[in-house]
């Protein structure tokens, strides 16, 4: 798998605190940020599932860099 294929890791915060966390391929994180635009209900493909979101509750999109080290930088 290339890594422009590669699943990364999201935190989606929703109005009122609760965060749900997935593994999306890039390709569906662009199309969640394009849907973001519009509005309304978006279907998102994760790794383990579908889910529906309701877009006007969604407060912030994390994405998880995965360049996270093991030990000592020098």
């Amino acid at each position: 798998m290339a890594d422009s294929d590669k699943p990364q890791k999201i935190n989606i915060g929703f109005l009122g605190g609760p965060v749900l966390s997935a593994r999306v391929v890039p390709d569906e994180l662009t199309k969640l940020r394009a849907a973001l635009e519009s509005g309304g209900w978006h279907d998102l493909e994760a790794q383990e599932s579908t889910v529906a979101l309701d877009l006007s509750k969604i407060v912030y999109v994390l994405v998880d860099n995965e360049a996270h080290r093991v030990g000592f930088g020098g």
